[in-house]
């Protein structure tokens, strides 16, 4: 059940926004920047030093809200564990992993690799994956969603990479259950203008609300 409702949680929030950052305060701040937008999605990178704090920080911090944390770039079956212990609600990678799948499936937590190819869209599939992030998607475009549930008809698809307010919509009509982004909604935190990130993040939020009522 605790897994059903996270996914469910997920795709209702349309938009996962990928956070990275140098420090783990700045980490903190762009989170606060990017929910303030109205994005209920965030996936802190393992790139984020002490991500595992992080992590915990933040779910304390949202607690009894709409927002999930989960953990993203989680490469092995280690960080996963501990990302796991730290309470990521769901786990994020930019490839397919079958340890990181076998421990995210015995603790009921929503795995969500990166695939690119069919082959690797079957065995996520295999390994118990409801939802796939197809990455980079600026390299495969909107068309592969179709491509992909043409073999897979029940495939849940999530791209990332090339995804911005401006073609949230396009993705959508294609077949996406939910998109990601990184950059497109906190790059303007490197320059320490947070105001700006909650803007994107709005941007990001409108252009999926325009969709998810569209007639």
């Amino acid at each position: 059940m605790q897994r059903m409702n996270i996914i469910n949680k997920l795709v209702t929030s349309g938009v996962v926004s990928v956070v990275r950052a140098e420090s783990p305060e700045k980490a903190l701040k762009i989170v606060e920047a990017v929910v303030a937008g109205g994005i209920k999605s965030i996936e802190l990178t393992y790139s984020v030093p002490k991500a595992n704090d992080v992590i915990a920080d933040l779910v304390a911090q949202y607690i009894g809200t709409d927002v999930i944390i989960g953990a993203g770039t989680v490469l092995d079956a280690t960080s996963a564990r501990l990302a796991l212990v730290a309470g990521a609600q769901f786990v994020v990678s930019p490839s397919f992993n079958k340890e990181v799948a076998k421990i995210c499936n015995l603790y009921q937590i929503p795995y969500i690799p990166g695939v690119l190819t069919p082959r690797e869209a079957g065995e996520a599939l295999q390994y118990g994956s409801e939802i796939i992030k197809l990455f980079p998607g600026d390299i495969t475009g909107a068309a592969m969603i179709k491509d992909l549930k043409g073999p897979f008809p029940y495939i849940n698809v999530m791209p990332s990479g090339g995804v911005s307010a401006d073609n949230v919509e396009t993705w959508f009509k294609a077949g996406a259950v939910a998109v990601s982004a990184g950059g497109g909604v906190t790059g303007p935190a490197y320059k320490e203008d947070y105001a700006s990130v909650t803007l994107n993040a709005k941007k990001f939020m409108d252009a999926f609300h325009r969709v998810e009522f569209k007639e």
